[in-house]
């Protein structure tokens, strides 16, 4: 029987400024979707810095370069046989992480990039996007045929609350649907003279959702490569993370057995240096 085609839902994350955890908050989805039973792809297009392969400490042998050379000599080519799986006890999601070097991220079109994630979805229930925090071309194709766009925010300095809001006016200027772009703010309570209220103001509208501050779980979460909402952690951070995916799917969050299993690789040794620069 020839298998069914689906049309997944393609979630990208994207910011207009660096360091507000995209990539911790699209990994924790992923991960949540492939506990609740969904197939899962998350795509790593912050081409040239991608983490996402160091925050899982995922060895990686296949990149979104090698699924984009291997569609490019077989346009038929199974794109799953490049891709790398996550794996914590009995859950797992596939990853197409960034280039390995950097050379290879500069002659990637964004017509094959778009292809790639068009493949994708009809592969996979959801394809989680993580990018860069510009509007690149790239960024923009891939804002064009999600389903959602996380446009994700803090409010800590006067120039990130600058660029949130133009970031913003550009995304409503688009014209996209009001439900496609879903404005999340992130570490609401980190120590700001800057308060939430008078943000939202200067945006015009409301948060989406709020995420709270919580470095103390996402510096574990990053440092031993097991996602909050996999790990077992009683934060504050992962139960608002579950409840924003139960948001997006329409879905109670419906906690399952705990994970006792232990990681498919073994844990990389050594410093915080050695962990982050596993390559």
């Amino acid at each position: 029987m020839a298998e069914e085609k689906i049309s997944g839902v393609v979630i990208t994350f994207f910011s207009t400024a660096s360091a507000v955890g995209k990539t911790l908050i699209s990994i924790n989805m992923a991960s949540e979707l492939a506990r609740q039973g969904c197939r899962v792809c998350l795509v790593d297009y912050d081409l040239q810095f991608g983490d996402v392969a160091n925050y899982l400490k995922l060895p990686v042998e296949h990149s979104v370069y090698d699924a984009l050379a291997e569609m490019k000599k077989n346009p038929e080519a199974d794109i799953r046989q490049q891709v790398e799986q996550y794996r914590y006890g009995t859950i797992c999601f596939d990853v197409l992480p960034a280039p390995e070097f950097l050379d290879q991220s500069y002659n990637l079109s964004t017509e094959a990039c778009t292809e790639l994630v068009e493949k994708l979805r009809l592969l996979y229930d959801y394809v989680i996007v993580d990018t860069t925090s510009m509007f690149s071309k790239l960024n923009l194709a891939m804002l064009d045929i999600s389903t959602i766009v996380t446009f994700l925010g803090v409010v800590d300095f006067i120039p990130t609350i600058k660029n949130m809001k133009i970031g913003n006016d550009t995304l409503q200027n688009l014209n996209y649907d009001t439900h496609k772009i879903r404005l999340v703010l992130n570490r609401s309570d980190a120590k700001t003279r800057i308060s939430m209220e008078a943000v939202q103001k200067l945006l015009g509208e409301g948060f989406y959702h709020v995420l709270p501050n919580d470095f103390r779980a996402a510096s574990e979460s990053i440092s031993t490569g097991v996602p909050l909402v996999l790990s077992g952690s009683d934060s504050v951070l992962a139960e608002e993370i579950r409840r924003l995916i139960s948001r997006y799917t329409n879905r109670a969050y419906v906690p399952g057995p705990e994970q006792l299993g232990s990681r498919s690789e073994a844990h990389h040794k050594g410093g915080l240096l050695g962990r982050l620069f596993r390559r």
